[in-house]
C-alpha cells in the first residue's frame, strides 16, 4: 500500500503541472492572464482533491496486484 504521504506528493507535484497547462489555456482561450490564472486556481483546487481522494480509494482495492 502507497503512504499518505507518498499520495500528496504525487498529487501536489501533478497538480502543479495541471496549473501550469490550465493557466496558458486560460491565457489562450480568455487572452487574460487574470482569468485564465482564477481559472487555473479552482481547477487546481478541484483536481487536487479529487485526485487524493481517487487514489486513496485505488490504495484500498487489491484487484490486480501481485505480491
Amino acid at each position: 500500500m502507497e503512504t499518505r504521504k507518498r499520495t500528496y506528493v504525487k498529487a501536489i507535484i501533478w497538480n502543479l503541472i495541471g496549473l501550469a497547462t490550465m493557466i496558458l489555456v486560460g491565457l489562450i482561450a480568455t487572452g487574460s492572464i487574470k482569468v485564465g490564472g482564477a481559472m487555473a486556481l479552482v481547477n487546481a483546487a478541484l483536481g487536487l482533491s479529487m485526485y487524493v481522494i481517487y487514489e486513496r480509494v485505488w490504495a484500498r482495492v487489491g484487484w490486480g496486484r501481485e505480491v
